[in-house]
Formats: structure tokens, C-alpha cells, sequence
């Protein structure tokens, strides 16, 4: 523990507190003080003009990362008869029902996207306590409850990158933009995918200024503040 203090300290000092840097500057620095000893993930930090407590203020959405997020990504999808034919052809890592609620509720927990068919969903929300808290309960607005013949194309996103994004009870979202092995041009444009779909997601309810502050930062790196008017200015290629 020692160490890694030891290396977050050093890394700290290349980080400038009081200065907001371009978006560029800000992966550069990012890429520069990620210390751990594996390709540290890049996460981005906003904070909003909103207050989750009332439900026309609530932000949540999903991005499809034009460059993915460097991982593999195991998908788990709930459906029967053609549908569940459809989704093993399509790929899916794990298809079924009622086998796999009852390994999900013994435990297992070896995938990263849960998809089903709205007919399934009887069945599934037996694990809403299991996956809920884990951002894995599918849902309409995520696009991971999708009619049988859609399952081809909301596996191949949930594949290529695509990401949930669900403001907290502090009113932030923090979401992962890629890894730090990523070239700094495809983490600005994964980046600038994501501010478009922020926006895109503004509640009805929100008041004044929608984003207030950004913050980019690696796997257990240093806080790097960026320039808000710069930031949102990013496009997608």
C-alpha cells in the first residue's frame, strides 16, 4: 500500500489542481500518470445541473463508443424458442431462462450485459435485487429489453462498445471511455461520443447549467479537471 501511496503522490505532482485542460491535454496528462501495473481503464467524470431526487431530472442513457472499450464483453441474453435461436446466431455468450435465473440466483455472475426479450421479463425480475445493483437489470431505455428481431443488433452494440451511463444520488455520472493503451485520438472521439449523448439525454426538468464541471481520470490515477466550454465543444468524427 506504501508504494502505490508513493506512486499516486508522484503522479499527483504532473497534475496542475487549479489549471482546466483542453480535452487533448487532459488524455496526454491521463496516459502520462496512470502508474498501475495493467492498462488502467479512462473514466469520465461530470457533474450536473440536476437533482436525481425528482423524476424529471433524472439522466440516463447509453453511448455507443465509436472505438469500443478494449475489453471483451460477455453477453448474457434471456429469451425462448426463435428468440433464443436468433440470439445464439447473433453470438450471445450465454442464452436461456429459467436455467440461467437459477444459476444467476445461486451466484454465478460472469458476464457484463444482460439483454432479454419483454417477453422474458416475468421471469427476470426475480433478479432485480441481484441485478440491479450491479446496472445490469435490463431495461427499455438502456436498449437491453428488445423485441426478438432486434436482438442481433443490440448484441452487436452491446459488443462493439456500447455503454450505459446513469446519473448517481450526488448528481454525477461516471462512465469509461477506454483504455489508457488507446491512442489519444480515439479516446477523444469515444469522448466526444459521449458529451453528444449527455446532452441528447437532458431531462425536461433541468434547470440552468446542464453540465457543470468534467474530470477525466485513470484506474486509481489523479482527478484531471477539464475545460467544460472545450470539452463540449469536442465532435465525433
Amino acid at each position: 500500500m506504501a508504494k502505490r501511496g508513493k506512486n499516486h503522490q508522484q503522479a499527483l505532482k504532473q497534475v496542475d489542481r487549479t489549471n482546466y485542460y483542453s480535452p487533448e491535454e487532459a488524455v496526454e496528462l491521463a496516459k502520462r500518470t496512470a502508474y498501475v501495473n495493467f492498462d488502467a481503464t479512462v473514466e469520465v467524470h461530470l457533474r450536473l445541473g440536476v437533482d436525481p431526487r425528482h423524476a424529471d431530472q433524472q439522466v440516463r442513457s447509453v453511448v455507443l463508443l465509436p472505438h469500443g472499450l478494449g475489453k471483451e464483453v460477455r453477453i448474457l441474453v434471456f429469451a425462448e424458442g426463435e428468440a433464443e435461436k436468433i440470439a445464439q446466431e447473433a453470438g450471445a455468450d450465454y442464452v436461456g431462462s429459467d436455467d440461467l435465473v437459477k444459476q444467476i440466483q445461486d451466484g454465478w455472475l460472469d458476464f457484463d450485459v444482460v439483454i432479454a426479450i419483454p417477453q422474458m421479463m416475468g421471469k427476470v425480475g426475480r433478479l432485480g435485487k441481484i441485478l440491479g445493483p450491479r446496472g445490469l437489470m435490463p431495461n427499455p431505455k438502456a436498449g437491453t429489453i428488445v423485441p426478438a428481431e432486434d436482438l442481433p443488433r443490440a448484441i452487436e452494440e452491446a459488443r462493439l462498445g456500447r455503454v450505459e451511463f446513469r446519473v448517481d444520488k450526488t448528481a454525477n455520472l461516471h462512465v469509461p471511455i477506454g483504455k489508457v493503451s488507446f491512442p489519444t485520438e480515439k479516446l477523444l472521439e469515444n469522448m466526444a461520443a459521449l458529451f453528444e449523448a449527455v446532452k441528447k439525454a437532458k431531462p425536461a426538468g433541468a434547470k440552468g447549467q446542464y453540465i457543470k464541471r468534467i474530470a477525466l481520470a485513470t484506474t486509481m490515477g489523479p482527478g484531471i479537471k477539464l475545460d467544460t466550454a472545450q470539452a463540449l465543444a469536442l465532435e465525433t468524427a
